[in-house]
């Protein structure tokens, strides 16, 4: 085994860079758009007081920003974007329904209905959109049959990812992979150039999800499932001679240690007082406080007052007069991408008093954070997390209505809007233009958002929540890397390396390693720089070897979208690991097995069909 001879400072310090991005990526304490803002921005400093020229290839600091304007980002901004069009105006809502239904016929074959329909919409629709459809529909079945959620969310979650590796606007990842390789010279993969390879693996896989998932993977129940009511109102009545006689608000709040929220003040029948921290509290007076059962004891204690139920103020909170919360229901509520919750904290958008609703508990990557809004109101909130929330009826459906947030218990109707036919349209218009290479995918989206929003399928406040910071600025600084490597000689030397590493393997060998080595590093960091760092590397693999790069660059595509192993590799992931009570092991479990599976048969058919020897 030969070593190649080290290349130029330049193409050294990039890859020092890639491994320190790398290592950056996997740091969950750092928030992936400062790590990847950090390495575009060192990448950029590096070049200007360094600059790069060497072998007729010029590389200025300023060019590492192109990523900003690059195809690939336009493309998968505009279909972020149209995907929340559909998701905003519940186009896909009937789909939903009618799954559901076949639930009661057959849960067998409407299991194995659902993961189709999931695989094939993914192909052409950002999977976040689908995950957030499914997860209620699969959940509410769930309850209603006895089976745990845990035995279809994953399985479901993981479908669609099997279905968006085989189109090039299927992840972002794959229009990374395509748009990269055609900047390097390579003919440009059309939409459905490996459709054949990824449904062959993907029907293998989707037998795997359908027969042998369920069955291995533990139950677990949902991580807040608690469907008796948390909290109540009550009103505690100040008592003659009693210790909140004569005391302002604010004083008998302290008595509390300031735990009591005082809703309002009752002077009297029909006569209200507002709760202001000096108004003075007579004998009579009731106070309404909504907590829990303890809590209400322990301040009827500490005023020496006397409890009375909400719906009965003429006799005194007992067993025959106990609390009652007939009108309040409780949900779990996912925070999603384009969320108002997500990046910002309960307190910071006055959640309770803007949906009339109580947080009871935070869950969170496996941990629960529980507590009241003001103990989790300070913790910054992330797509992913789960709240469970108690209110009115009609606030809960209020919430389900306004789509900021996913109700994961299925108790108010998906949202359907008399403009969802229309989006379906434009999101087919986008498809059938691009497939027909009429335009290019970022020109197609690119007017499909622009006829959502004149339309009004879509508001501009819609669109820009739909963007996330996270995914524009892993894109534009893998991009950077990815040209740098490339410039500076870095891509062709990994490549040597690779090749001495790999002995006198075959060519297959290699191939099927290359896709291996992108199979683990996108279950570790994130799969857009996997697939951008890996698609030049795989290209320059082909060319040493006297090869065509296409099926190189096809076993970085398929490798980099085998994100099954971990929660961290997709962010439905994560959300499917928070909704469904799974551990991070469930998934290295369900997702190791899947991702082998796959790496063989993609690896042999990538084989067959390149006649790589």
């Amino acid at each position: 085994m030969t070593f190649p001879h080290p290349p130029n400072m330049h193409a050294l310090a990039v890859m020092g860079m890639v491994v320190l991005a790398l290592f950056l990526f996997t740091r969950e304490k750092i928030p992936l758009e400062s790590s990847s803002f950090f390495v575009l921005v060192g990448l950029a400093l590096g070049f200007e007081l360094f600059p790069f020229s060497g072998e007729g290839k010029t590389l200025q600091a300023v060019d590492l920003f192109y990523g900003f304007g690059h195809e690939a980002l336009v493309a998968v901004c505009a279909l972020m974007i149209a995907g929340q069009g559909l998701l905003r105006t519940g186009a896909l809502e009937p789909a939903g329904h009618y799954l559901a239904r076949l639930w009661k016929l057959h849960p067998g074959i409407s299991f194995l209905l659902t993961l189709i329909f999931s695989a094939i919409t993914s192909a052409f629709i950002n999977n976040v959109p689908i995950v957030v459809l499914l997860m209620p529909v699969l959940i509410s079945v769930s309850l209603r049959t006895g089976a745990p959620p845990s035995s279809v969310l994953m399985p479901m979650g993981l479908s669609t990812l099997l279905g968006g590796m085989s189109t090039t606007i299927g992840t972002s990842t794959n229009l990374l992979v395509v748009s990269v390789a055609a900047d390097m010279g390579m003919r440009r993969l059309q939409m459905f150039d490996f459709l054949l390879p990824a449904v062959i693996a993907a029907g293998f896989g989707m037998a795997y999800l359908w027969l042998v998932a369920p069955r291995i993977l533990p139950k677990r129940q949902p991580p807040l499932a608690d469907t008796s009511p948390r909290f109540f109102t009550a009103h505690l009545a100040i008592r003659k001679e009693g210790k909140g006689e004569g005391k302002t608000l604010a004083e008998a709040v302290k008595l509390t240690g300031g735990a009591m929220k005082v809703r309002s003040i009752e002077r009297g029948p029909n006569t209200f007082v507002f709760p202001l921290p000096d108004a003075k509290l007579r004998a009579g007076d009731h106070l309404v406080i909504t907590d829990t059962p303890n809590r209400l004891k322990e301040y009827e204690k500490l005023l020496g007052g006397a409890l009375y139920p909400e719906d009965s103020e003429d006799e005194p909170l007992d067993d025959e007069h106990p609390l009652k919360a007939e009108d309040q229901q409780m949900a779990e509520v996912a925070v999603i991408d384009g969320s108002r919750l997500d990046g910002t904290t309960l307190s910071r958008i006055r959640f309770g008093d803007r949906y009339g609703l109580i947080t009871l508990a935070l869950h969170r990557a496996g941990r629960e954070l529980a507590g009241t809004e003001g103990d989790v109101g300070d913790i910054t909130l992330q797509a992913g997390d789960v709240l469970l929330v108690q209110g009115p009826r009609e606030q809960i459906t209020k919430l389900k209505r306004g789509n900021e947030v996913l109700i994961l218990d299925a108790t108010t109707d998906l949202p359907f809007t008399r403009k969802a036919p229309l989006a379906l349209v434009i999101m087919a218009g986008i498809i059938v233009t691009a497939a027909a290479g009429i335009v290019p995918i970022a020109i197609s989206a690119s007017c499909g958002i622009l006829a959502m929003i004149l339309t009004g399928c879509l508001g501009w406040r819609d669109a820009t929540r739909a963007l996330s910071a996270q995914v524009i600025l892993i894109v534009a600084s893998s991009l950077a890397l990815g040209t740098a490597l490339l410039k500076t000689g870095g891509a062709e030397y990994l490549a040597q390396i690779f090749l001495a590493l790999t002995g006198n393997a075959s060519p297959k060998v290699v191939m099927s390693g290359l896709m291996l080595l992108l199979a683990i590093l996108t279950n570790i960091v994130s799969n857009n720089a996997a697939a951008v760092i890996g698609t030049p590397i795989g290209i320059s693999i082909a060319h040493q070897l006297g090869l065509s790069p296409e099926p190189f660059v096809l076993a970085v595509l398929f490798g980099a979208n085998m994100s099954y192993a971990t929660p961290m590799a997709y962010k439905t992931n994560l959300l499917i690991l928070n909704a469904g009570g799974y551990t991070f092991l469930d998934f290295v479990r369900i997702g190791t097995p899947l991702a082998i599976l796959l790496w063989f048969i993609l690896s042999w058919v990538l084989v067959t069909m390149y006649g790589i020897p």
